[in-house]
């Protein structure tokens, strides 16, 4: 007997090899999008973006796309199109304004991050030396973002001003030289409120004490620290002449303060005081009028504030009520008791002066 078979067509068995086929070129496929995507996220997270180190300053309304070409134009980025693709790959394509400091080797991710978060690197602001509010807004606008006309605006503001518990002439003090971390995009308005911070942490307890033995107010040591200032850069000798100042004060004697008087006509390079300058009508003249002027005439720095307070320790008080330039030019001083000491000190500095041809 014969045992039939039915006809077994071999179409489902292609189709069975095509179909896995087709699903071993789809593995493929993906295996190769995964590697790709890996990739990407290691180059983003783990690849070199930037070329050499730096900083940029990047301001308020700047765009993406203009960040982008100075950071490749200057030659910070590697790659500007991995830059790109990774900045809109992972939603990185927006910038806020600030400074950064960009390291050498610095990855994509933590680079473009900085500039999408905002994670600005702070900078140092130094200032010294500072005579005026014009000068010291030219300073600190070297190391933010506002022009030196803005922070002057804001400096000169009677409301800004009046909210520190100051006067337009005792204002002067309420800055503190020295060198502070600060961010790039704080505004006029921030820096003067930090700097009142910065004030108020100064005057600590104990200086306020040592000024209250003096006699005098935070903002009065302010204003003789800065004619001490003006008159002397030798700190050796700081307490001695905030001494003089402060013993003609107590005995009601004119300060006669030269620079004072260069202040009034507002010429501090003054060589040589005349009496043409004595005579000069303002209050900031203290060979005019008695006791200290409205305000200080500079920006003190802190080696004359506390040379100044440190005249309320016994052992720096003395008896001198006058002092005057050497005649030897060395920049120090002749101090005296008397004022016929006195008039012979003076008498020898004006005669190296004139031989001098100093007028």
């Amino acid at each position: 007997m014969t045992t039939s078979y039915p006809y077994q067509h071999p179409r489902p068995a292609r189709r069975s090899r095509k179909l896995v086929a087709i699903l071993l070129v789809l593995v493929a496929i993906l295996l190769v999008l995964v590697g790709i995507f890996g990739w990407k996220q290691y180059d983003y997270r783990f690849g070199s973006a930037i070329a050499r180190s730096g900083a940029v300053n990047v301001p308020t309304g700047t765009s993406f796309g203009e960040l982008s070409r100075m950071l490749v134009d200057s030659g910070y980025v590697r790659n500007g199109r991995k830059w790109m693709s990774y900045a809109r790959a992972f939603d990185r394509d927006t910038v806020r304004p600030g400074h950064y400091a960009l390291q050498k080797g610095e990855t994509y991710r933590a680079a473009l991050s900085a500039f999408s978060f905002g994670r600005q690197t702070p900078v140092r602001l130094t200032f010294n030396n500072i005579r005026t509010m014009d000068r010291l807004a030219g300073v600190v606008a070297k190391y933010i973002e506002a022009d030196s006309a803005t922070i002057l605006q804001t400096l000169s503001d009677p409301a800004v001003i009046a909210e520190t518990g100051l006067t337009r002439a005792t204002f002067p003090s309420l800055f503190i030289p020295n060198t502070y971390e600060v961010y790039w995009t704080m505004t006029p308005r921030e820096f003067v409120t930090r700097m009142q911070k910065e004030h108020d942490r100064f005057w600590n307890d104990d200086r306020r004490a040592r000024a209250a033995e003096l006699g005098y107010t935070p903002e009065q040591i302010a204003t003789i620290a800065s004619i001490v200032a003006e008159e002397t850069n030798f700190r050796g000798e700081m307490t001695q002449v905030a001494g003089v100042y402060i013993n003609r004060l107590r005995k009601g004697i004119l300060l006669q303060a030269d620079p004072t008087a260069k202040f009034a006509v507002g010429d501090p390079t003054i060589r040589r005081v005349l009496h043409k300058h004595l005579a000069f009508d303002s209050p900031y003249n203290t060979y005019k009028y008695a006791g200290l002027p409205p305000g200080p005439i500079c920006v003190p720095p802190i080696a004359a504030l506390d040379a100044t307070l440190a005249y309320a320790d016994r052992e720096n008080r003395h008896d001198y009520y006058y002092f005057c330039a050497k005649s030897d030019f060395s920049g120090r001083h002749a101090f005296a008791r008397t004022l016929p000491e006195h008039s012979r000190n003076a008498a020898a500095y004006a005669a190296e002066l004139n031989r001098r041809g100093i007028r």
